[in-house]
């Protein structure tokens, strides 16, 4: 997830670019009242935008899965992030959050008809390749029947803010999170990987929780690189007992486990080689 770093920040609505977090919506309007609104986040990195199309494309299977419309096409979509990344100097690090959302509705149904897009681009440096601590959070991710658990929706955001709460009250930074019936999911909002041995896990997509861009582009890079990746479900057990333990996200791509409950750990040789594998990737886009 994007942090306020104090950099620029630019916004794109209504056909045009604005300095700052442009106000471009109503208390009353659909997405702001009743969360119908849905988000993606890219990374460009010196001119580069790995995976920025991806982001996109996912972007607009969010709105579908909550019902909105598509005021904008994929190649509009990405344009205009072109364009933004374009408005800093060619050697900025930037975090890009495009959003459609619904302006009206009827009762609880968004009208797809009257969906907006709008575009963040804000200067976001990489977060140091520090790590973080980690508890077990007694709150889960919904099911698919609960939730609109296969897009990147802002109505599930409270949810994880709350495991993230829970975590910072007892001296960690985020949460392990559990699926309804007791399997490891991810980290609080980014995606779990443990290494036993030698061998990288991660917990299999359920439809519980996003199958991260990221997370996808970890795994190839190193099963491309000799490790082997198993996609399958993970007990909390295994993570307390893991050699390493790191996350992958759009935000900080690759960072790190350095505590999980009353465990220290040392940032790994997989982990870093995921980082190294990552940014090398980054950087011949």
């Amino acid at each position: 997830m994007a942090k306020s770093t104090g950099g620029r920040v630019i916004t794109y609505a209504d056909g045009r670019w604005h300095d700052g977090n442009a106000p471009i919506i109503g208390p009353f309007s659909q997405g702001f009242w009743l969360s119908s609104s849905v988000f993606d986040g890219a990374r460009a990195i010196a001119g580069k935008a790995p995976d920025l199309e991806r982001h996109c494309q996912r972007l607009l299977h969010s709105a579908e899965v909550l019902g909105l419309g598509r005021p904008l096409g994929l190649e509009e979509i990405l344009n205009i992030a072109w364009d933004g990344i374009r408005k800093f100097p060619g050697d900025a690090v930037l975090y890009l959050c495009p959003m459609l959302f619904a302006e009206e509705g009827l009762v609880v149904l968004p009208d797809p008809k009257t969906t907006r897009f709008t575009m963040v681009v804000k200067e976001a440096p990489i977060p140091e390749y520090t790590g973080f601590s980690a508890c077990l959070t007694r709150f889960r991710r919904p099911g698919r029947d609960q939730a609109p658990t296969d897009a990147k929706a802002s109505c599930l955001y409270p949810n994880v803010a709350r495991g993230v709460q829970e975590a910072t009250s007892k001296g960690f930074d985020v949460a392990v999170v559990l699926d309804p019936i007791g399997n490891v999911a991810e980290f609080s909002y980014a995606n779990l990987f443990l290494v036993k041995d030698g061998v990288v896990s991660t917990p299999a997509p359920n439809g519980t929780f996003l199958n991260g861009i990221t997370r996808q582009r970890v795994i190839q890079l190193l099963r491309d690189d000799g490790f082997t990746v198993e996609e399958r479900t993970v007990d909390f057990a295994e993570v307390l007992e893991a050699d390493e333990l790191f996350n992958t996200g759009n935000y900080a791509k690759v960072q790190p486990c350095t505590r999980i409950e009353d465990r220290e750990l040392q940032p790994g040789p997989v982990a870093r080689r995921a980082h190294e594998l990552y940014f090398r990737f980054a950087d011949a886009c």
